[in-house]
């Protein structure tokens, strides 16, 4: 196990390869655990550049951000299962101009937006489906698009002013995505394996101290009547029928569909796993969501500590959940245990009485013979010879039996199964 300072101290005494070495890692591989750690590593050129004293002071380690991995192992994935309730949030005091105004495009809009204008449906009222899967979570068609991703980057500039990053989830903590309806209205539906939207591979999150919180924007989708004309839809609305009608007259016919309706919902929910906590906020056509920016901030800051305590109170009821299912092993395997021993001493009884009935059989034929050979002796000379030749015949045939080995065989119901439990009052004796 190597902690962030070690690491740290390493990949700035040691060229990354030679380090990887000591780890049985690659360089890659050990330049990723650097990133997830938050660990600055030297730039190419700093040991030639070293060698002939010219070579920057290092990089300092920063403080660890909410997300980052402290310890690393090599017998451990980077990515882990388990994830520690996070510390209750202070309480946010804010004063003005305490923080610098974060402006510009965010790194994730910015990365993401070359993604985004290759992935060009054929139809304009469709969801986009990028080909990658790893940037910000945004659902939008192409004509909302602008709009969609100019919220994105105001709200995450924001909340990034007020202090809290935001980010993709981290590669080694299993935070989830909550399910996303599009729907402007909801509906029962059931929901299918196979969504027609795309999604992420990993959750936009943001942190309230140590609290995640993830952040979905989507483009609501609206009942929409559609014409079919000249092979394809059309929305009604827009349909202009023609001024000379054809013979056959107006070939075309009306559906209803769901369809981007240019309207944006904001999903915050838990990425935790054992927390089911969602909460939207969505837009109509005369009050959109980018008006409401400062209201969302402060209300995610104020539900941190409320998700704290449904992480603690998911917590103990895991605990006990896992305390009544060790009780319930436990109680099986003892159950279990008084079985075999019930079952190795019936079996050790009907085994030793096999024995007895195999002894005396044994027994009983050597008698017998016993009582031949001397009622053979008794014999005439000229019958003795016939006689003595038919029981050696007899001795062959029936084979040398020693009834000892058929005792020494039984074994014992200790010896068919080693009790594992002893619990008071339950011995079981043989009963013959």
């Amino acid at each position: 196990m190597v902690s962030r300072e070690e690491l740290y101290k390493l990949v700035w005494a040691l060229p990354m390869t030679k380090v990887a070495q000591q780890f049985n890692v690659s360089g890659s591989y050990l330049a990723r655990v650097c990133s997830v750690m938050n660990v600055p590593r030297p730039e190419r050129g700093y040991w030639a550049k070293l060698a002939v004293g010219k070579a920057p002071s290092p990089t300092p380690l920063p403080e660890p951000r909410p997300g980052d991995q402290l310890n690393w192992s090599r017998n451990e994935p980077l990515r882990s299962s388990t994830m520690p309730t996070p510390a209750r949030p202070r309480t946010i005091r804010r004063k003005k101009s305490a923080l610098p105004i974060k402006t510009g495009t965010h790194e994730l809009i910015r990365s993401a937006l070359p993604h985004f204008e290759k992935s060009r449906p054929s139809e304009p009222d469709v969801y986009i489906k990028p080909s990658k899967r790893v940037m910000v979570d945004i659902i939008s068609s192409q004509e909302c698009l602008s709009k969609s991703l100019a919220f994105a980057n105001d709200l995450f500039n924001a909340l990034e002013t007020a202090g809290h990053r935001v980010m993709l989830a981290p590669s080694h903590i299993n935070f989830r995505r909550h399910h996303i309806d599009e729907h402007e209205q909801s509906v029962e539906q059931k929901r299918d394996f196979y969504s027609r939207l795309w999604a992420p591979c990993r959750p936009t999150i943001v942190y309230i101290g140590e609290v995640a919180f993830g952040i979905t924007i989507v483009e609501m989708s609206e009942k929409v009547l559609l014409r079919y004309v000249r092979g394809k839809y059309v929305r009604d609305a827009d349909y202009v029928p023609p001024k000379r009608q054809s013979y056959y007259g107006d070939r075309s016919w009306t559906t209803t569909r769901d369809m981007p309706s240019g309207r944006l919902r904001l999903v915050v929910y838990s990425p935790y796993s054992r927390v089911s906590w969602a909460t939207t906020w969505q837009e109509t056509s005369n009050t959109p969501l980018s008006g409401k920016i400062g209201t969302i901030v402060r209300a995610i800051e104020s539900q941190a500590s409320d998700l704290v305590d449904q992480l603690e109170e998911a917590a103990r009821r895991a605990e006990t959940a896992n305390q009544e299912w060790l009780a319930a092993q436990e109680r099986r395997k003892r159950e279990e245990d008084r079985r075999q021993v019930q079952l190795s001493v019936k079996e050790s009884g009907d085994h030793l009485n096999q024995v007895i009935q195999q002894w005396g059989s044994v027994i009983n034929v050597e008698r017998f013979l016993a009582g031949v050979e001397r009622r053979i002796a008794e014999l005439p000379d000229t019958d003795r010879k016939a006689a003595a030749e038919r029981l050696r015949l007899a001795r062959e045939f029936l084979g040398n039996q020693y009834p000892l080995k058929f005792f020494l065989a039984w074994k014992t119901p200790e010896e068919r199964y080693q009790r594992k439990y002893k619990d008071p009052g339950t011995d079981i004796d043989i009963i013959h």
